[in-house]
């Protein structure tokens, strides 16, 4: 078991952000998070990472129950994290390498000696990443597509049990995300990577990979199971209370708003 969420709930400034989350990810699972805007993703991610936790509920990580066993940094280690919010920490003077390399510490920044063995890994991780070219340049210098990939080698850097994706397409431009996503692939084809969390509210980032998929609205799951059950038309009808249609096109969906009638419109 890599993850379980048992009837979690998060109350914030006095306003309930998640309800009653149901939540089980098994090992060598990848799973999508699918939500909109405001539905509480980046409230699971927190807790996940032990910066919330929980008001109600039972919510254990990579083998660490909340409450019973000691979490920050030595729970971080084991989580890969690739997020928005992270990027904006990282000092932009550091080379891509520095930040790939920080990964096996966690940290924001090298405050302590590297090993041989983690400085090898550092440059294997870049160059499976098609990082090498870049290796030496500061962060800031990057590309939005070129920082992704950074990210997601510090993410691995730590071998995790699990890795979460934060929306890491976000700004791509098609060639960018679908470069990414390749590289994405191949880490969830990979038998001895991380389990995956891909967090996303576009249906088309969705990789043949991914086959479950927890949908979150207004901080409730609204339902969760296979992947194809999930993105599927009556599904996300309902989810988005909008008739839609979706089509599978390579092992990927793809989706749209049904055409109204007039009449329907008015009603």
């Amino acid at each position: 078991m890599v993850l379980q969420l048992e009837n979690v709930s998060l109350k914030r400034n006095g306003s309930w952000i998640l309800k009653g989350i149901d939540w089980c990810i098994q090992e060598g699972e990848h799973w999508v998070l699918f939500g909109l805007n405001g539905a509480g993703k980046t409230a699971i991610l927190k807790m996940l990472n032990a910066y919330y936790f929980p008001t109600s509920g039972k919510v254990t990580v990579v083998g660490k129950e909340f409450g019973k066993t000691p979490l920050g940094e030595h729970l971080r280690t084991k989580i890969g994290l690739v997020s928005s919010s992270l990027q904006q920490k990282l000092y932009p003077s550091d080379s891509a390498y520095e930040i790939v390399l920080s990964g096996a510490f966690a940290s924001i920044g090298l405050y302590e000696t590297p090993t041989d063995e983690m400085r090898a890994r550092a440059v294997s991780l870049l160059d499976e990443l098609g990082c090498m070219e870049y290796a030496d340049r500061n962060y800031e210098t990057l590309s939005q597509g070129e920082r992704q990939r950074v990210l997601i080698g510090r993410a691995l850097m730590a071998k995790p049990q699990l890795l979460i994706l934060d929306e890491p397409a976000n700004g791509l431009d098609f060639i960018a995300r679908e470069q990414l996503l390749e590289k994405i692939e191949k880490i969830a084809e990979s038998p001895e990577g991380p389990t995956i969390i891909f967090v996303t509210h576009h249906v088309e980032e969705i990789l043949p990979q991914f086959n479950k998929t927890l949908l979150l609205k207004k901080g409730e799951a609204f339902a969760s199971g296979d992947t194809r059950e999930m993105i599927s038309n009556d599904m996300l009808s309902n989810f988005f209370e909008l008739p839609v249609d979706v089509v599978w096109k390579n092992d990927r969906p793809l989706l749209t708003r049904k055409n109204l009638s007039v009449k329907t419109l008015l009603t």
